[in-house]
């Protein structure tokens, strides 16, 4: 029997790994890899151990400091000359930039760089523009390993790094995101009772559109229609684009929203939802929220933009709208509220299209083949 080869995880937060890659990572185990990970202490870092999957600690930094994010390289190196991985990997920008150039330095064998979208630095705001061309620079030295293949969310940045010569067609997969549960994010029985409810859940960070769904339901409200608008999620404040909690206060204490905080019960909270709202202009991979609101047969109203558009099909399954845009976006809302059938209707193809494109089995398969072919 030839031995079990060994796969490295290296994602940048380990409750991000718990939420979209903990099931790929077992599938891998059963499917005869030796599954190692590795994520920065934080938040969900003892739910890998609990599952029996060897953990170490890594530091990524949240804030970006050239000087430290470097010292990434070095420990990086160490850690993968130390576990010798036939495969790594990695997860989300900053570990795919120092993770590749550690596998060269280490001489791993293959290497999976995982592009869960492209975030601030290529947004459309002057200085992120300036931040997206240094770290463009970046990728043109970084990003060279003979046996590294690209995964993306979405087409839009698939064809960014095409053109940019990041990649090669050859080496570029498209698997729509990290999947989703169906049996456990699933519609409820019977439709929710009393005044629809209108979700944002998301992390909650002001790139992602919170606080524009804040006055977006303040209009709403203000135009009498009958609702309810909650936010589920917390503040992150280590990071620098955070809502406040002062933010959610001032919010929910002039009516506009409910604040749900963090919830570990999502399927329970979008089966008492009537609609999704993920308002963004973070340069998103591909919104999980998103999928698991349309397992739920929840239609959504979203931004027009990489990644939310590919889950969403205007006036099919949802509504696209601009961006930072709260008046769109209360236009929106009120149509769909104002028309229950055709939130009906919206919610039930959006849970066929999951059924058949985003069902965690099928992105499970299709990474595993990704491995197949890059060993």
């Amino acid at each position: 029997m030839p031995p079990r080869k060994r796969l490295l995880f290296v994602a940048a937060e380990a409750a991000f790994f718990v939420t979209h890659r903990l099931p790929l990572a077992l599938a891998a185990r059963d499917r005869g890899y030796d599954v190692i990970v590795a994520t920065p202490r934080g938040r969900l870092a003892e739910v890998i151990a609990q599952h029996g999957l060897e953990w170490y600690p890594i530091v990524v930094q949240r804030r970006t400091n050239v000087i430290r994010e470097l010292r990434s390289i070095p420990n990086l190196y160490r850690l993968y000359r130390r576990l010798r991985p036939d495969i790594v990997h990695h997860v989300a920008i900053k570990p795919v930039l120092y993770g590749t150039v550690a596998a060269r330095l280490a001489r791993v064998p293959a290497v999976i760089n995982a592009v869960t979208g492209l975030g601030y630095a290529f947004d459309d705001r002057q200085a992120r523009r300036l931040l997206g061309r240094a770290l463009g620079a970046a990728f043109d030295i970084l990003l060279r390993h003979p046996r590294a293949r690209f995964i993306f969310q979405n087409v839009e940045d698939r064809d960014t790094f095409l053109r940019r010569g990041w990649t090669t067609p050859d080496s570029a997969e498209l698997i729509r995101g990290s999947g989703v549960d169906v049996r456990r994010f699933a519609p409820p029985a019977t439709p929710p009772a009393g005044p629809p409810l209108v979700v944002l859940a998301s992390r909650l960070l002001a790139s992602k559109g919170v606080a524009e769904f804040a006055e977006a339901a303040r209009l709403v409200k203000a135009r009498g229609v009958d609702a309810r608008f909650a936010i589920v999620g917390e503040p992150d404040p280590q990071n620098p684009d955070t809502i406040t909690h002062a933010d959610l206060e001032r919010w929910r204490d002039a009516g506009a929203v409910e604040t749900f905080g963090a919830r570990s019960d999502m399927p329970d909270v979008l089966r008492q939802a009537s609609l999704f709202v993920l308002p963004t202009y973070y340069r998103e991979g591909v919104p999980k929220a998103l999928i698991e609101a349309a397992a739920t047969a929840l239609p959504a109203i979203t931004t027009d933009t990489p990644g939310c558009r590919d889950i969403v099909q205007h006036g099919v399954t949802g509504l696209l709208i601009p961006p930072r845009d709260a008046e769109a976006l209360a236009a929106a809302m009120q149509e769909l509220l104002e028309d229950p059938a055709r939130r009906v209707e919206m919610g039930r193809r959006a849970r066929e299209r999951v059924l058949t494109e985003f069902a965690v089995e099928h992105v499970i398969a299709q990474t595993l083949a990704a491995y197949d072919r890059a060993l």
